[in-house]
């Protein structure tokens, strides 16, 4: 996916959970290849930051001042306030991500995914900064597990805070996607550990997923952060996949184990339900979901048109994007090379 402009360069950027995997990868890109003026590390685990900082490239512009590290966390404004001063642009990736620690800590995950995005949106709104992109997940759509319903509720906050930011010349928007390859949690890593015992565990047979690697998800954010007018929802273009025909690309001969599938598990995600087929567009390489007529505060002909080379449509009625319906599908083949050659 390329870009046409480039919102990074000589800005400065803060990511929040930036020791992640997202993070890490994102921060890599941008000092590669965007020229920042500075980048933040934003992080509650000193560990990871210690780590982070004895990577080669990050030493190098760390040595240069182009790299700052706090620690901190989302659930505390005043530090937020602190780190977003002189901040252009915010990436905030920091979330409670486990669907079963969720479920079993139902309160813990709304300080950090619902009110800590609050402070992150009225920090950002303090320090006048010029953009900010939240990254949700494909559970967020027709949520059915509480971590889906959290990043549905900071999809909302982050798109309503487009209407109370008055004169300030900040844009908050949303990148949606889904599964990433081998991210830490993931199912990829999951079953490489489970490989030695002969067999998998799987919840359900016919469970299919969306699948995006890291590059991939860096490299969409940052086109959405170009695109960006304040009140979407960018959601790419991805392949699905079938459970057993990863556990297959892992190691065709280990059996398969059906254990049933867990609370607040879907047999497939989605991440454009019918309800928000009314307000989604379709592009290329993308789909974007606009806010209600009544909250959109810009001209659509022109964001639709903006680009000539890739104009936006109207999605049909009733459209459904999904990872069992969705048409392209990645092979056992394709599966094998993506996880054994990256």
């Amino acid at each position: 996916m390329s870009t046409t402009n480039n919102s990074i360069k000589n800005n400065s950027i803060l990511v929040t959970g930036g020791t992640g995997s997202f993070g890490k990868e994102f921060i890599k890109q941008c000092l590669l290849h965007h020229q920042p003026k500075k980048v933040i590390i934003f992080s509650r685990d000193e560990l990871k930051q210690f780590e982070m900082q004895n990577d080669p490239l990050i030493k190098k512009y760390f040595k240069q001042k182009k790299i700052r590290f706090f620690i901190g966390d989302i659930r505390d404004k005043d530090r937020l306030e602190m780190a977003t001063q002189d901040v252009d642009i915010v990436i905030h990736a920091a979330a409670l991500k486990q669907v079963p620690t969720a479920e079993y800590n139902p309160f813990e995950t709304v300080k950090t995914n619902i009110i800590g995005s609050q402070n992150v949106i009225e920090a950002c709104l303090k320090n006048n900064v010029k953009k900010v992109v939240a990254l949700s997940t494909d559970k967020a759509s027709s949520p059915v597990n509480l971590y889906g319903a959290t990043k549905l509720t900071s999809d909302k906050l982050f798109i309503s805070a487009n209407n109370y930011k008055g004169k300030k010349n900040i844009k908050f928007s949303i990148v949606r996607y889904g599964n990433v390859l081998k991210s830490r949690g993931s199912v990829v890593p999951f079953f490489l550990e489970h490989e030695s015992l002969g067999w998998f565990p799987i919840t359900s047979k016919k469970m299919t997923r969306f699948n995006i690697t890291l590059n991939q998800g860096v490299n969409f954010v940052i086109l959405s952060l170009n695109k960006m007018w304040g009140g979407e929802v960018f959601i790419p273009k991805i392949p699905s996949y079938n459970i057993l025909d990863l556990a297959k690309a892992i190691n065709p001969k280990n059996n398969i184990k059906e254990i049933g599938i867990r609370g607040g598990e879907k047999l497939h995600e989605e991440m454009i339900s019918i309800s928000d087929s009314i307000n989604s567009y379709e592009f290329k390489n993308y789909y974007v979901i606009l806010p209600s007529k009544e909250y959109l505060k810009w001209n659509i002909n022109k964001f639709l048109n903006k680009n000539k080379m890739d104009k936006g449509k109207k999605c049909k009625e009733g459209f459904n994007y999904n990872s069992l319906d969705n048409k392209p599908f990645l092979s056992v083949s394709e599966l094998k090379k993506l996880i054994f050659n990256n």
